[in-house]
């Protein structure tokens, strides 16, 4: 059974920090790029960063970049989005997703972690 399990959501006041974590099973992990997507209320869905498996480069949308670190720990098919210097826009649920490549199809999606940036 594939899953992705997305943890390390909660309250922080702005300013502060929280670090996402993303573990995946039931797949062949190596061969996969994770992305961090977020949704919040009424808003689209949008891209937070994505690491590729072909040019082994981390991309960012341009709202995070210089504030949210992806990280990759292959040994532990686990996926990180460190997130510094919180502003309440940050809030949404945070999603993990796989595809075969940065900008394909999602083939695999977790259930969520909701982050919530009090003022």
């Amino acid at each position: 059974e594939v899953q992705l399990v997305e943890s390390g959501g909660g309250l922080v006041q702005a300013g502060g920090s929280l670090r996402l974590s993303c573990v995946a099973s039931g797949f062949t992990f190596d061969d996969y790029a994770i992305g961090w997507f977020r949704q919040a209320p009424g808003k689209e869905r949008e891209g937070v960063s994505c690491i590729s498996r072909s040019d082994r480069r981390t991309y960012y949308m341009m709202s995070v970049k210089g504030r949210f670190t992806a990280s990759i720990d292959n040994a532990k098919n686990t996926v990180y989005l460190q997130m510094n210097s919180l502003k309440p826009e940050d809030t949404a649920v945070y999603y993990c997703a796989a595809a075969r490549e940065c900008g394909l199809r999602l083939d695999y999606w977790g259930q969520g972690t909701q982050v919530t940036v009090s003022s």
